[in-house]
């Protein structure tokens, strides 16, 4: 991707409660870290497997449902460098992707501070895309902000207990 564009994110999350892992097509470790992470504007540095990328994220609507998102490729060597002036605190999950008729689940099973959190999230084409519900999918969580990755930086899921 040489260009970066800005686009409408949409998406829904849910828990994570029964096995997904038969299911699993193929799976990649994801580091992230924040630039800036106040609500309504995110500037985030990842890593995946050997990718950097840099991504922009303004408001969410008021369901949590969707905002815009703007996301380049850059070199490894920049991400590693980016993250080094992240806020404290670091993302660091397996995303293991699953195939679902015209979609794609990406079911993040969270390391460190985040451990025991498994999260599944969908992007859809509109608000209305209908998609397929598998049985291991528990409760909806989009909207819920604790469940964003810049909040769980902040207030790991470990501290929730």
């Amino acid at each position: 991707m040489d260009k970066a564009q800005l686009t409408m994110e949409i998406e829904r999350k849910f828990l994570v409660t029964g096995n997904f892992m038969p299911q699993v097509t193929s799976s990649r470790r994801i580091v992230q870290g924040y630039i800036c992470s106040v609500p309504g504007r995110t500037v985030r540095v990842r890593i995946r497997d050997e990718e950097g990328f840099l991504t922009i994220k303004g408001p969410s609507t008021d369901d949590g449902l969707s905002r815009y998102e703007f996301e380049r490729v850059i070199p490894l060597a920049d991400a590693e460098q980016l993250l080094t002036l992240c806020e404290p605190g670091v993302i660091d999950k397996v995303r293991h992707y699953i195939p679902a008729g015209e979609h794609v689940w990406e079911v993040d099973v969270f390391s460190g501070k985040n451990e025991g959190l498994v999260m599944a999230e969908i992007e859809l084409k509109s608000p209305e895309d209908t998609f397929e519900i598998p049985d291991w999918l528990g409760k909806e969580v989009t909207g819920d902000r604790r469940y964003y990755n810049s909040m769980l930086m902040k207030n790991p899921y470990s501290n929730w207990k």
